[in-house]
């Protein structure tokens, strides 16, 4: 196996950059660019040369021994300046050395998947955490990657394990026209693992905590939708002006609000598409969103909205606009009235919608393997002949085998894997 390397901090300039070293030959990187191997896991100051012997830079080298370092196998670290010109002269200089190249995107954390320091659930946790732009998302990856689902994955397979025992027993012990030697219980315990997992799968999902909570704003041409849409996301993104149609395509800006991440979609006005094919594309698009989204905030006419759409009375700072008898709230996204309220309702809505802190939310993949080994369970929960209950009891552990990367196939790990960083 080739020994890897890659910058693992910031992009220079920086004021450290640390270069990560990995692999069978990691001790010999530290003998040829910092001269010697440091006490495992204490850092030591070191001149970095080059094979000539030409001073590349004063640092720190760290060497981390295997199995105990992140990737379970022999692990340095150099620690130098930021600067581009000294990254690119260590980095030359390790690239040099026999069997030693740049690292992929996810190689580190990859080799620890390989090497069993992490599972894949735990791995997919750590991508979400390096992508976390909110303190929600930061708590929910934190859980992940600290194996908060693989812990609940390890007890349903033990669970599994145990009922998967005695059927193998009755298999064994029972004569072959038995087919009643189950306990009388079994049927329920089944039942109830298959409950558990259903409820897993019906917890909010990893993905509206990853793109935020999507909120549609709908209505006619000129009813406001964009001149919220900028107060919403603090910027002048979408085009305003009194020319109806001015909006023709769907415009998407990610927002956090109080911690909570949204995705605010701003979109062409409703209204019978006439004889501008580009409109009507719009128009068409967005119905789409509407049919899509989390949330949809309706500026039209009161009781024309999509179902469950908030009344939204969005320009009460003109004198000519009709008010709503009962809206679920009024603004001016012009003068700012009303726009903490509106603000404040949306991050209390989405919180219930959302994972709460820490808790574990499904991605796809991990709810597809989930569900069919629900299903699997609730096919077994139904039977009684052994042999059809043992098989799909074997269905459902393949999946939990599958979700935590015990059989996991190569594209599964590069779809996995391909999201990380080079460095990590």
């Amino acid at each position: 196996m080739d020994t890897i390397f890659a910058l693992s901090s910031g992009a220079p300039p920086a004021g450290i950059g640390v270069i990560r070293v990995t692999g069978p030959s990691a001790r010999d990187a530290l003998l040829a660019v910092a001269g010697r191997v440091p006490e495992a896991r204490r850092a030591m100051r070191a001149s970095f040369r080059d094979a000539a012997g030409a001073v590349l830079d004063d640092g720190l080298a760290l060497f981390f021994p295997a199995p105990n370092s992140v990737t379970g196998e022999d692990l340095a670290e150099f620690h130098c300046h930021g600067g581009r010109a000294v990254i690119a002269a260590v980095e030359a200089a390790l690239a040099a050395l026999p069997e030693f190249r740049r690292a992929e995107p996810g190689e580190f954390t990859r080799r620890a998947f390989i090497n069993g320091r992490i599972d894949l659930a735990e791995a997919e946790g750590l991508g979400d955490l390096l992508a976390a732009e909110t303190e929600l998302q930061r708590r929910s990856a934190m859980a992940m990657a600290g194996g908060a689902l693989s812990h609940k994955v390890a007890g349903w397979r033990e669970a599994l394990l145990g009922l998967s025992a005695q059927v193998e027993a009755a298999l064994d012990f029972s004569d072959e026209d038995d087919v009643a030697g189950l306990p009388d219980d079994f049927a329920g315990r089944v039942a109830s693992l298959e409950g558990e997992l259903v409820n897993a799968l019906a917890a909010p999902h990893a993905e509206m905590l990853r793109e935020g909570y999507r909120v549609a704003l709908a209505g006619p041409p000129n009813a406001g939708k964009s001149t919220l849409f900028n107060a919403l996301v603090e910027s002048e993104a979408a085009i305003t002006a009194e020319i109806a149609g001015t909006t023709r395509d769907v415009l998407v800006r990610p927002v956090a609000l109080g911690g909570i991440p949204f995705s605010f979609v701003d979109m062409a006005g409703l209204r019978e598409p006439g004889e501008d094919r580009v409109e009507a594309i719009g128009i068409a698009r967005a119905q789409q969103e509407i049919a899509t989204a989390d949330l949809i905030l309706w500026l039209g006419p009161e009781g024309e909205g999509p179902t469950g759409a908030w009344e939204v009375d969005a320009q009460c700072d003109l004198s000519d606009h009709a008010r709503k008898a009962a809206p679920h709230c009024v603004l001016s996204a012009v003068t700012g009235e009303g726009m903490d309220q509106l603000r404040q309702l949306l991050i209390d809505h989405a919180r219930q919608a959302m994972p709460g802190p820490g808790a574990v939310a499904l991605n796809q993949r991990q709810r597809h393997l989930l569900r069919s080994a629900a299903e699997a369970l609730g096919d077994a929960a139904g039977m009684r002949d052994p042999l059809l209950v043992a098989e799909n009891l074997r269905i459902a552990r393949v999946s939990f085998d599958h979700l935590l990367g015990n059989t996991a196939t190569e594209d599964v790990l590069d779809a996995v894997f391909g999201r990380f960083c080079i460095g990590k």
